[in-house]
């Protein structure tokens, strides 16, 4: 491992893939990854804003998570390349800081949001008449609002504690990204504190929202089985398995890394666990919306042309 002076106040990112012929090829499809999820999201975005059908809630919400997944990835894989590219893994304490408050704010922004998405199909759904009431454009902006607010507050308080805790001699992060939990081993302090914080903090973004989706879902299980119409049963499981799909993805690699102690984990556990959610989640959040959604598909073929082929 390389060593740094301790006067330095930079760090190094150990990397994701080794310096040689199979780690280029591996960079090459994570690559490719983030320019599918860039166009995706993007074209996600630029959908919703031009489709007047589209200017529902439920869409409005789906565009901040397309947001949110461009930025999320933004903030993690142009660094992954450059440093393997270039053979220089260092990054300075600013640039650390900054990619630790997007990438904390991002997360638990989305939490929250997928949340009110998941609130959003339960009042479709289960209230249909009082929907208009229930998600108002000003109610659904509030959610919006308070979802990068929340997440933003709370990413600002983990990466100012993280930015000044004192760093023993090697400042080499034995990860791809400046990750907090991976900055934890480096500190020359016992940081048990902030470990219990950062478990009930975990909790609350993630945990709490989690449980608030799964009886949302529950509810509309239930509301879906009484149904008569067997059209509106299959629209209504279409769209709850779409969400739940992306649920499922978010949530389990966040829950299997940040939610075990760290004496059950491991540098390269959470390095293959963060592809999940830094780099794959964004690419497949706008596949999983557009090619099982109708509507998306629909608005496609008047706003992009596309599909004009299929029935």
């Amino acid at each position: 491992m390389e060593k740094w002076n301790h006067t330095s106040s930079d760090f190094i990112l150990v990397g994701l893939f080794p310096p040689n012929q199979t780690g280029l090829f591996l960079l090459l499809l994570v690559i490719l990854v983030f320019f599918l999820a860039s166009v995706g999201n993007s074209a996600m975005i630029h959908l919703i804003r031009l489709d007047a059908r589209l200017h529902t809630p439920m869409y409005f919400l789906l565009s901040q998570l397309s947001l949110m997944d461009l930025m999320h990835i933004s903030t993690t894989v142009p660094k992954l390349v450059l440093n393997f590219l270039s053979g220089q893994n260092g990054i300075s304490l600013l640039g650390c800081g900054l990619q630790s408050f997007f990438f904390l704010t991002m997360a638990c922004s989305e939490g929250l949001l997928l949340a009110s998405m998941a609130y959003d199909r339960y009042v479709a759904i289960c209230h249909p008449l009082h929907y208009p009431i229930y998600m108002s454009k000003r109610k659904c902006l509030k959610m919006i609002m308070g979802s990068w607010m929340l997440g933003s507050i709370n990413s600002l308080a983990h990466t100012v504690y993280a930015l000044h805790l004192p760093y023993c001699q090697s400042r080499a992060i034995d990860h791809f990204f400046c990750d907090i939990p991976a900055m934890l081993h480096l500190a020359c302090v016992d940081t048990w504190v902030y470990e219990y914080m950062g478990f009930v903090s975990t909790g609350l973004f993630l945990l709490f929202p989690f449980l608030g989706i799964t009886a949302s879902y529950g509810r509309v299980l239930f509301a879906v089985y009484h149904m008569s119409s067997k059209e509106g049963i299959k629209k209504a499981f279409a769209t709850c398995s779409t969400h739940l799909t992306v649920v499922t993805f978010y949530y389990a690699p966040f829950v299997c890394t940040y939610l075990r102690p760290r004496s059950l984990r491991s540098p390269a556990e959470d390095k293959v666990l963060a592809v999940f959610y830094t780099i794959l989640t964004p690419m497949l959040n706008p596949i999983i919306y557009s090619l099982r959604n109708t509507e998306v598909l629909a608005a496609m073929r008047r706003v992009f042309g596309m599909f004009s082929s299929m029935k």
